[in-house]
């Protein structure tokens, strides 16, 4: 968390925490015909319903909230998380422990269904949700998301350092990457079928669930484009940034050779 974000960060805590749990759960606002799905981990258990809270008072709200835990965590759910289960919010357990179960699991239970992914450490402003829909309603096949990167090429088509995967102007579908801290939103069949191969899964992407779906977007012919009314507000929540990949998948470059194994594996072609 960046210095300046702190005090942001705790005004918009106390606020959603200061929301009566029965003004979220009876909510008049709008349902639209889309499931979030999220993942946490137990150093942010205490934390993630701060997360839930502000998805719960979007102002277009999903029809279904899923937040997957590990199973041996499901007797360590805090009341903070519990109170909120209800018409919408539902928590579900899996087996896995890598980030990839935010959205494999979900795809599973809802196969036909327009599913968003987000990341447990954030507060999401107020109209999130209702801008990536309506991106989704002007571009139905394509993946569509807030936060991008570009993979990049040098002049001999080899990968460039993850850190020149910039996203530029004019937009290109093919080689946008989705980043899942932004939402990210996925129309019905926009994966692979392999999609829900775990194993596969980590064997070649470990540290990082939005290459996997990248690849599997490829596989299928699938683009990502950034939302027309793109979401810039993204406040990390307070005492959740302890634990992160970004060292290892950053600093270490090791973005690009869990790539590099995907388009090994897969043959993949996006550098033409």
């Amino acid at each position: 968390m960046k210095l300046k974000e702190l005090p942001f960060s705790l005004i918009k805590t106390l606020k959603l925490v200061s929301i009566p749990v029965s003004k979220i759960k009876n909510a008049q606002s709008e349902k639209i015909p889309v499931i979030v799905s999220l993942t946490t981990i137990p150093s942010r258990m205490d934390k993630v319903h701060i997360t839930l809270r502000s998805i719960l008072t979007q102002t277009k709200r999903p029809e279904k909230l899923l937040l997957w835990i590990n199973e041996k965590d499901q007797h360590n759910i805090p009341n903070s998380i519990q109170s909120l289960v209800g018409d919408i919010l539902e928590l579900h357990f899996t087996p896995h422990t890598s980030s990839h179960k935010k959205l494999i699991p979900t795809l599973l239970l809802y196969p036909d269904r327009v599913i968003v992914t987000c990341d447990d450490d954030l507060i999401y402003e107020s109209t999130w949700l209702e801008k990536l829909y309506q991106s989704h309603l002007k571009y139905p096949k394509d993946i569509i998301c807030n936060k991008i990167r570009q993979i990049a090429f040098d002049e001999h088509n080899n990968l460039q350092d993850y850190k020149k995967w910039v996203f530029k102007n004019p937009n290109d579908p093919i080689k946008n990457m989705a980043i899942g801290a932004g939402g990210i939103l996925y129309p019905p069949k926009s994966l692979h079928e392999l999609i829900t191969n775990y194993e596969l899964a980590l064997q070649l992407a470990p540290k990082n669930d939005d290459l996997w779906f990248k690849a599997m977007a490829v596989l299928n012919n699938t683009t990502v484009r950034q939302a027309d009314d793109v979401t810039t507000e993204f406040l990390p929540i307070y005492g959740t940034q302890k634990i992160s990949l970004k060292k290892i998948n950053v600093d270490q470059n090791f973005n690009v050779n869990q790539w590099q194994d995907l388009t090994n594996y897969f043959q993949l072609k996006i550098n033409n």
